[in-house]
């Protein structure tokens, strides 16, 4: 049946007994590639017919789909005429894990970060007003975790408020354990509360009784008495939206059914489908963390992973067991990543002492200042690319109380096969203007103990520690200290080239060293420990040099790079001053050296980049010497 879906089309024409057939196809697809590359497994097994539902009812593209969270687009993309660049999933060149612009006409935005999709559904649906399109319906699909962030209710409260917007949003609900509501009379109340007959007689009776207001309440308190009894997910309607469901997620064609209702009633709609996350591979289903959530490249026949090396997420995970036995005071805070950041042997250990938010940033980082204001130490573990969603309350919450609050950016720098929405490229630019924040960036696992323990005790503000994603570093150890920094590698003679590395930046700093001495370039190296604020020993250690290089895996603009130099300037030190680093754009997937190989950040990419700036420089000097 694959071989046949070249778009939507093809997938209107099937009968049931094929879209049985293509459900099972699509899942072996799945299954396949995700124990290949890895992938978010889960979540895609789960909306099979729910997708395939959508693109029988709806005629996207002219009808946007939009998924929140966008990893829950993979059958979406395969019913798009994309099955073979699943041979590829999330390898370069190959398909991304998200929604992307780039591949197809059908992937409207490329919202990776969650809870996003229903305020991008509130502006297509009032553009298509505004422009006189009432031939297109939006449809945001939303689920997996999205509606525990703020940003969804917000959409929704002023969706409720626009009554004549054509959208249906799927809620769908893969987290729930009651069975869905069945049978004549739920349906029959599915039917009346998308019929507008209905409100057009409802209406007339407010008009007509107007009054007589307690015959009227008593009509409508009827109605909604009923319908709670059968339907309990009524806050939906109580914020003044049509509600249609629970619908078996599962059942193609109850799902057509009621998307059906909802996109003829030409009005905000909610269709609440139930899921089952990881339905039809049992070594999903019978998973009971997260449901094959995003499993690493597995075992078809068994579904068991195959071995990861140590990771420095298991570095920081054990240091924080230890350090939690050490300190009653020290609370952890996740926003619904409490084994991705390794956070759930802090909960077995105190499981008192452990808040999982959902997918709330910015809570997160606010009810940390809380906890602070109360004499708690909060570690909040992120990923490094969802600190951006929280820099107001890190601001304006934290910050400005000088509260002792740390926070780890796990996955920083480039992440590689999630691509662009994921590299954690942005936080040392975006924090360099926190007043009173310290931000540490360790170069390997040793440095990673050390220094979150160092965060932890200070008491006068926030601290940051950042590490990447993959496995820990091999360890480089210090031959002395400038100041509080780490003094990595001191040349015999006169030196030429201050290198700065910046975590584990300092590996390549060292491998660059080596190939700078063998062209007669002699080379300091130097891992700062804790990037801001910068060590003013910098300085001293800058004017003994003709040349500094900073070497980071964040953005050039704005970073550690800016950070020296303008430390240098305040100084009146006149030290030129090159900065490594990320290119400051959107990167496709790949994986994490090749991107890095690109940027030029490997030890012979910045030993020949090194060489030829140090020999640009002598050239220009040499007239004003003879």
């Amino acid at each position: 049946m694959l071989g046949s879906i070249e778009g939507p089309h093809d997938v209107k024409r099937l009968t049931v007994e094929e879209l049985t057939r293509l459900a099972g196809e699509i899942r072996d697809l799945l299954v396949d590639s995700c124990a290949r590359f890895g992938g978010h497994l889960g979540p895609n097994l789960g909306v099979v017919e729910l997708t395939i539902a959508l693109h029988r009812v709806f005629d996207s593209p002219n009808d946007p789909i939009v998924w929140d969270t966008g990893h829950q687009s993979y059958v979406h993309k395969v019913l798009t005429g994309r099955a073979s660049g699943f041979e590829a999933l999330k390898q370069e060149g190959g398909l991304s894990g998200y929604p992307s612009q780039a591949e197809s006409e059908h992937d409207f935005v490329e919202n990776s970060h969650a809870s996003t999709a229903l305020s991008y559904a509130d502006g297509l649906a009032k553009a298509f007003k505004l422009r006189g399109e009432q031939d297109r319906t939006v449809v945001a699909v939303i689920g997996d975790g999205a509606l525990t962030g703020g940003m969804a209710w917000e959409a929704l409260n002023n969706i409720a408020a626009a009554k004549d917007l054509r959208l249906v949003i799927v809620v769908n609900d893969n987290g729930r354990s009651y069975s869905p509501t069945i049978g004549g009379l739920a349906s029959h109340l599915s039917n009346l509360r998308v019929n507008r007959r209905y409100e057009d007689f409802l209406d007339y009776v407010k008009d007509k009784l107007g009054n007589v207001p307690v015959l009227y309440d008593a009509l409508h308190g009827f109605k909604k008495g009923v319908k709670d009894v059968l339907a309990p997910q009524v806050m939906f309607e109580d914020l003044g939206l049509k509600y249609v469901g629970p619908i078996d997620g599962h059942d193609e064609q109850a799902m057509e059914a009621a998307l059906r209702k909802a996109r003829d009633f030409r009005g905000p709609v909610i269709v609440h489908a139930l899921t089952q996350k990881g339905r039809g591979y049992t070594p999903a289903e019978n998973h009971d963390e997260d449901q094959f959530h995003s499993p690493g490249a597995f075992d078809r026949a068994t579904g068991a992973e195959k071995p990861k090396p140590r990771i420095w997420t298991n570095v920081f995970s054990e240091e924080l067991v230890r350090l939690g036995k050490e300190r009653e005071d020290l609370v952890a805070i996740t926003a619904a990543m409490l084994h991705p950041t390794g956070l759930n042997a802090f909960a077995d250990a105190y499981p008192e002492r452990i808040y999982d938010v959902g997918i709330a940033e910015q809570h997160a980082l606010t009810s940390a200042a809380g906890l602070a204001l109360g004499g708690m130490h909060p570690v909040v573990a992120v990923y490094a690319t969802f600190l951006n969603r929280a820099f107001d309350q890190l601001l304006m919450d934290v910050a400005l109380h000088r509260l002792p609050v740390t926070v780890v950016l796990d996955r920083a720098g480039v992440t590689g096969d999630d691509g662009p929405s994921h590299n954690g490229m942005w936080d040392l630019s975006i924090l360099q203007v926190v007043p009173g924040l310290r931000v540490a960036v360790p170069r390997d696992g040793d440095r990673l103990t050390e220094l979150l323990r160092e965060a932890v005790e200070v008491t006068d503000g926030p601290t940051v520690l950042r590490f990447p994603k993959g496995p820990v570093a091999e360890a480089v150890e210090a031959v002395g200290k400038l100041g509080e920094m780490d003094l990595l590698r001191a040349p015999t003679g006169e030196p030429d080239v201050l290198l700065v590395g910046v975590g584990p930046m300092a590996q390549l700093c060292m491998e660059a060293a080596v190939l700078l001495d063998a062209q007669g370039i002699a080379a300091t190296v130097v891992d700062p420990r804790w990037v801001k604020p910068l060590d003013e020993a910098l300085v001293l250690a800058a004017s003994a040099h003709k040349m500094v290089a900073v070497v980071e895996d964040n953005g050039r603009v704005g970073a550690v790079g800016d950070a020296v130099a303008r430390l240098l300037r305040d100084a009146d030190v006149d030290v030129p001053v090159r900065t490594f680093g990320i290119p400051q754009e959107f990167l496709d997937h790949a994986k994490r050296a090749v991107i890095l190989g690109r940027a030029g950040l490997t030890g012979q990419d910045l030993a020949r980049q090194i060489t030829e700036a140090v020999a640009k420089r002598t050239s220009h000097e040499m007239p004003a010497r003879h």
